[in-house]
């Protein structure tokens, strides 16, 4: 990543294009991103249709290098509450840092190569405002024989939608052979690259990690596609949100556990007995008896979107929460949102209030997603 020329926002390899495209640049995590090129509902529709490209290349792309893999995800382990030594080759695992009280440092995800010959290496993706802050945690706990190295030579587009897997295997052949959560390594038109079908959207889709030098040809073929085209980030907002997806910062921080996040899938099994994690006395006490607040989806009854860090009301005017994520949901149609509820408030069907622009209006807890995800499994 290179600096702008006020030194104050990096950019990704694929600014310059960014630019060309029309891309309505604006900071986001130290970075020069686009929000949007031709309008955020345009772009998440299409994204719902077609098939998007998003350059994530501002996240922080990490490699956990071992001796082995029982090493190497044995001290990953020690800071997070999933199973790590129990993943295949080629596969991927959506896991969390912790801090001692239990709450979450950061979201990422954690890929075995799918490469005997890369035993003990585990390829880790943090939050690009927290790859600094991560890098630092992780880092304070590595034994001797494990280093954590950040891969800033490397640029990481994702593309997203229906069509994503039809345009990846006019290219890439070994993309079509994978299912949701599993990863490779490739060739795209002949540039080496990493393949995972992932993503942030609810959709189907891949995400590509590549050198920077090759991010930009890459980039340009998949957008001489019919089916792609360039999405910012207001999109993979809406997108992320309506799909129900935490966001670091905004709906995940320092003081949430993963069972109130609602992401209780992350603690395994095998953890919750054995424990050895960062918060695990909290963390299964409130998998025993319940968390005292919880993640839910918002509907309000209204055409008015609700935004982050207005309060939700009890029905007798009671504060018994806050909004972290909000706005109009293109494909719902309607306004949605997610918040944090008193745990007694938390069934979906409960009618509650948000507070807005005019006042207190009507909310119902949904279940979520808004839209249901289409992975392929």
């Amino acid at each position: 990543m290179t600096a702008t020329s006020d030194d104050t926002l990096n950019q990704t390899p694929l600014h310059a294009l960014h630019v060309e495209l029309g891309g309505r640049m604006v900071p986001f995590a130290g970075y020069a991103m686009p929000v949007q090129y031709e309008g955020i509902i345009a772009e998440h529709r299409w994204t719902r249709d077609q098939a998007g490209l998003f350059d994530v290349s501002h996240m922080g792309q990490r490699f956990l290098v071992g001796p082995d893999h029982a090493t190497t995800a044995a001290t990953l382990e020690r800071l997070t509450p999933g199973a790590l030594g129990t993943l295949g080759l080629g596969r991927m695992r959506y896991t969390l840092l912790l801090n001692d009280a239990g709450g979450i440092i950061d979201d990422l995800m954690v890929t075995r190569s799918i490469s005997e010959d890369d035993d003990g290496t585990l390829s880790l993706v943090f939050n690009a405002a927290r790859k600094e802050i991560d890098d630092d945690y992780v880092r304070s706990a590595l034994p001797d024989d494990v280093s954590l190295h950040a891969a800033e030579d490397r640029a990481l587009l994702a593309l997203q939608g229906p069509q994503a897997a039809a345009v990846m295997e006019r290219h890439c052949a070994k993309a079509g052979d994978l299912t949701f959560m599993r990863a490779t390594s490739a060739a795209f038109d002949g540039i080496d690259c990493h393949v995972s079908r992932s993503g942030y959207t609810g959709e189907d889709g891949f995400e590509i990690s590549v050198a920077a030098d090759k991010a930009e040809v890459l980039a340009r073929t998949l957008l001489a596609e019919a089916e792609v085209k360039p999405i910012g980030l207001g999109a993979r907002d809406s997108l992320r949100l309506e799909a129900g997806l935490p966001l670091y910062g905004h709906d995940l921080d320092e003081t949430t556990s993963p069972v109130e996040a609602d992401l209780s899938f992350a603690v395994a099994k095998s953890r919750r007995e054995s424990g050895g994690f960062p918060g695990a006395e909290r963390i299964r006490r409130e998998l025993e008896t319940g968390p005292s607040r919880l993640r839910v989806g918002l509907r309000p009854t209204g055409r008015a979107p609700v935004r982050e860090g207005a309060d939700i009301l009890a029905p007798d005017g009671e504060t018994i929460g806050m909004v972290t994520s909000g706005g109009f949901g293109p494909t719902a149609e309607a306004p949605v949102a997610m918040g944090y509820v008193a745990h007694a408030y938390a069934k979906p069907g409960t009618t509650l209030q948000v507070s807005g622009r005019r006042g207190a209006e009507p909310a119902e807890i949904t279940a979520l997603p808004f839209v249901p995800h289409r992975y392929f499994r």
